[in-house]
């Protein structure tokens, strides 16, 4: 979850390191702080809050010296405060740590060091790492780093300074992402390669277990036992421009309005002579063709988008699909053989959970399939197989193009597995290709209806800010569908929890007599999506239920429906006609802008929202 960056090279470390982490304040954002070597001296600076309180404080008395390490805080072990914010200290006051990760031991590990005479300061877990090193250094950093993970449990990545050796820095990875960035005289290290891009384009993705020393002049990789390791860089094409706002208020509102492109981009990608292709895939055809079951693995959006990809499959492959929450499947003890595909569905590949439940399905003889935005990931280094999302960086906490991105993918795997299976007939193929060829070209055309900041779903949001602040803030929201779109209801719900912090529930419409319509009086307000579907007359009967018993509706249905005049809703979404199959990539874009409007309306942080972290690193 939190943010680390490390420099050493001949710039001013400070500049870097702010730079890096607010590139990386996605991580989390309840403290920050940076420690600075200079002549032999360590000076640290950290303070609670965002990293603008520790930006300002560091612009009236700046740190001299060229290298560094920095930290942005998501808090786990001790409450967002100054003395838990990091880097943190040895006794000695020689060494400075910035840790990402849970170390499960830590109160064991505490207890021996207090009898040997250690003073810890803060409540963290992460502070017993400078104190470890300090007992384990004998000169040598590096060997003081590896002697103190080797007695960690848990998940970490970490960078280490220390003044007597002001010519390095130590950092060292388990669970945790870690990466290095490679420049002339200098070199980089960072929780994410936003933080570096600036600098430079080559990256070594560590591995779980190596240490790394960073010199001006070169970089090595050991294991624990101290043997060297072979890295070969990556190249990375994209430019840190896709990661600024471009004129936007919000990343979240630029993200929404990127989709349209990055399915266009992908369907220029993935789609040649009229069939599916994933150059970077790696699992021969014929498990595909041997497949018997398909299990979906993800967290939050993600497993939304799992569930949507459940539905594409299952029409299209005819192959039977079934999605579980990462945190339940690797503890739930499923079913699984050599003829069951596990994909994992992840935008950052390093979810603590979903890496771990990948693991579980690779222990048990399962091929694993990793759906993933980025690039040399844990995820999609560690599955038989990845495809990448390649939707850019997405800087905003709560997800709007990675979903859409994922839902593509689906679509894709559903007609790659089609054509490979025989389960649709050329001719069919041809028409889901067609039909999915729009769908771009429709988003974009949705979306150009949000254009103006006086929308029809900004004047909703207005709306319903009054009606809640009437209501002494008591009101919430629902989410109603059926089929396909269910999966959006859901997800619709989330984002508006997410940014604005208001009560939501998305439910399958046909389940509301089973328990949510006792929740039906004036106060909520209910999104149905009643798009024209093959349950359509049914939603249009929840509706007429909802409006019997007070529900102030808002219907999204598709253009041209005139039988929504007749049921006397409060407010109506339109998209653009498609088919069925493919109207979760146009209803989910008026609930992520719907989401964003409340947010707005209320005055909170749309892309830094409270409690929350873009990647969930640890468990």
């Amino acid at each position: 979850m939190c943010g680390i960056v490390g420099y050493i090279g001949e710039r001013k470390a400070q500049d870097i390191l702010l730079k890096g982490l607010k590139r990386l304040e996605y991580r989390g954002y309840d403290s920050a702080g940076v420690a600075v070597l200079n002549r032999h001296k360590i000076s640290i600076v950290k303070r609670q809050g965002k990293l603008s309180v520790l930006s300002t404080e560091l612009s009236g008395r700046p740190l001299a010296g060229t290298l560094g390490i920095g930290h942005t805080r998501w808090a786990t072990h001790g409450a967002p405060s100054h003395k838990n914010a990091h880097p943190h200290r040895d006794c000695k006051g020689k060494i400075a740590v910035v840790h990402n990760g849970i170390i499960e031991n830590y109160l064991e590990l505490k207890k021996n060091l207090k009898k040997k005479g250690h003073k810890f300061l803060s409540e963290t877990d992460t502070e017993i790492l400078s104190h470890l090193v300090e007992e384990h250094y004998k000169g040598n950093l590096e060997e003081a780093v590896r002697r103190t993970v080797k007695m960690v449990k848990g998940s970490y990545a970490i960078a280490v300074i220390h003044e007597d050796e002001p010519y390095r820095i130590v950092g060292a990875r388990c669970d945790s992402p870690l990466i290095v960035g490679l420049g002339k005289g200098e070199n980089f290290l960072a929780s994410d390669v936003p933080a570096i891009l600036d600098y430079t384009h080559d990256v070594i993705y560590l591995d779980n277990h190596d240490i790394v020393t960073l010199t001006r002049g070169g970089v090595s990789v050991k294991d624990l036992s101290g043997r060297n390791m072979r890295k070969s860089p990556s190249r990375i094409k994209w430019d840190i421009s896709q990661a600024e706002k471009a004129g936007y208020k919000h990343f979240m509102l630029k993200e929404i309005f990127e989709q349209g492109d990055v399915l266009r981009n992908m369907l220029e990608e993935r789609i040649d002579k009229g069939r599916v292709v994933f150059n970077e895939l790696e699992i021969p055809s014929k498990v595909f063709r041997s497949l018997k079951n398909i299990m979906i693995v993800a967290c939050g959006t993600a497993y939304h988008a799992g569930l949507t990809g459940k539905y594409i499959i299952e029409e299209c492959a005819r192959i039977p699909c079934h999605v579980d929450t990462s945190s339940e499947f690797r503890y739930r003890d499923p079913v699984l053989d050599k003829n069951t595909l596990v994909v994992i569905v992840s935008q950052s590949g390093e979810t603590a959970d979903s890496l771990a439940a990948l693991r579980e399905a690779k222990r048990r003889g399962c091929k694993t399939l990793g759906i993933c935005n980025v690039l040399g990931s844990s995820i999609a280094r560690e599955a038989d197989g990845v495809i990448y999302t390649h939707a850019g960086p997405e800087i905003a906490v709560a997800s709007t193009k990675a979903y859409t991105a994922q839902l593509a993918i689906f679509y894709l795997i559903a007609i790659y597995l089609a054509s490979l299976r025989k389960a649709l007939t050329a001719s069919g193929i041809t028409s889901l290709i067609k039909e999915f060829g729009k769908c771009a070209l429709l988003m974009n055309e949705l979306l150009g209806e949000y254009k103006s900041e006086y929308n029809a779903l900004a004047a909703y949001a207005q709306e319903f800010k009054r009606y809640y602040h009437a209501k002494h803030n008591k009101s919430y929201f629902l989410y109603l569908a059926r089929n396909i779109n269910y999966p959006n209801a859901l997800e619709g719900a989330l984002k508006l929890k997410e940014i604005s912090y208001i009560s939501a529930e998305g439910y399958p419409a046909g389940e509301m007599k089973h328990g949510p319509i006792a929740l039906i009086d004036e106060n909520p307000w209910v999104v149905c999506i009643a798009t024209q579907a093959k349950t359509h007359d049914k939603m249009l009967s929840n509706m007429q239920e909802i409006k019997a018993r007070g529900g102030i509706v808002i219907a999204m249905v598709t253009e041209g429906d005139k039988e929504i005049m007749h049921h006397n809703v409060n407010y109506v979404i339109e998209i653009p006609p498609v088919r069925e199959l493919f109207s979760p990539l146009l209803t989910v874009i008026p609930l992520q802008l719907l989401a964003y409007y409340v947010a707005l309306e209320f005055g909170y942080d749309i892309d830094q929202p409270r409690n929350l972290a873009k990647s969930v690193t640890v468990e």
